[in-house]
């Protein structure tokens, strides 16, 4: 259905069809306008005749998931992780529901179940994966769903971040269950990761090529923002890094899989808390924080911390950045000591 009025000195064409929402613009001249809705009319008309909504109950979320493992995924840095969490998504009673049946409340439902099994930063993940999944079906597939399912399915509020710093003392008990360790690489990766405030995967991918010692800088050719990076580095992680050249043959400094690195971590870690409890709830992720809470303290200001760490986005640093209020008093006493003489 179309219409054609005049207001305000211009032609206002407006098209309607059921299922598609109404389209409107204003024109100087009215033939233009009768025009335009010849043009929008015939492009809605061969859109109704390519949809085909009996290939909605051919087609289930299951086939959805599939494709998108198959020929999306891979492509994806995070490629492991993301082909597991789908696959545990075709588990689900929901994932057999054709996309004739499948509606928003399927997913409020499996939100509100997952919530009571995990913490709501895994239901946003995933919420956000399907919903990636249905847009490129959309988009990219010629899949006719005249909607996102997960478009309108409210997000749990994510927990606030996490502000764990590393005692001196769990650092040492740390480093003593490393002496304990069958490996030799843990230790140097826990203490690099203080000394850098790289992610796991940053230490895992270091190869010898990337290191400039004599300039104490190290390249990072792959990051999670897919921006490089070049950090410089301290004494203490050039000496580490030395010692990890010396000792080392591969080209990798750090030569094992993401999974025997966070097994060895949580063994080092239990064996730390026989004699202190507390450390039990510390992450490897935590050291990051660590590290950039310690740059702070440094006296370095944003953008040096920030040409560090990677981060992009001033705020995300500051959810990593918690100051002992100790060392802040320390520093005021010692400006007001300045400022009296």
């Amino acid at each position: 259905m179309a219409s054609l009025q005049r207001r305000n000195d211009k032609w206002q064409a407006r098209v309607r069809r059921l299922g598609h929402t109404p389209r409107t613009k204003s024109f100087i001249n009215r033939t233009d306008a009768l025009r335009w809705i010849r043009q929008t009319e015939q492009e809605l008309d061969r859109a109704a005749l390519a949809y085909d909504p009996s290939s909605l109950e051919r087609t289930t979320v299951a086939d959805l998931l599939r494709r998108y493992v198959r020929d999306v995924t891979p492509g994806k840095r995070g490629h492991a992780s993301e082909a597991k969490r789908i696959e545990v998504f075709l588990r689900y009673d929901w994932a057999n529901l054709t996309l004739a049946r499948i509606t928003p409340q399927a997913f409020t439902r499996h939100r509100d179940k997952r919530l009571r099994e995990v913490e709501a930063g895994t239901v946003i993940r995933e919420l956000g994966l399907l919903r990636t999944v249905f847009e490129v079906a959309r988009r990219e597939w010629d899949v006719p769903l005249h909607a996102n399912p997960l478009a309108n399915v409210r997000k749990p509020k994510a927990a606030s971040g996490r502000n764990r710093r590393l005692h001196a003392d769990e650092l040492t008990a740390l480093l003593a269950a490393c002496a304990d360790s069958r490996n030799d690489w843990l230790e140097p990766g826990i203490r690099l990761a203080i000394e850098t405030g790289m992610r796991r995967g940053e230490l895992l991918n270091m190869r010898r090529a990337d290191l400039d010692l004599a300039n104490h800088l190290l390249s990072i050719p792959e990051t999670k923002t897919d921006i490089p990076r070049t950090i410089p580095l301290s004494v203490n992680a050039v000496s580490i890094l030395r010692s990890m050249q010396a000792t080392g043959t591969d080209d990798r400094l750090l030569p094992v899989t993401a999974n025997a690195f966070r097994l060895a971590w949580e063994r080092c870690k239990h064996r730390a808390a026989k004699q202190m409890p507390g450390i039990a709830d510390l992450r490897f992720h935590d050291l990051r924080h660590e590290a950039v809470s310690r740059f702070f303290e440094l006296g370095l200001n944003v953008p040096e911390v920030a040409a560090i760490s990677g981060h992009r986005d001033p705020r995300m640093l500051f959810r990593y950045t918690h100051l002992k209020p100790e060392d802040i008093v320390a520093k005021l006493r010692g400006l007001n000591a300045r400022a009296a003489a």
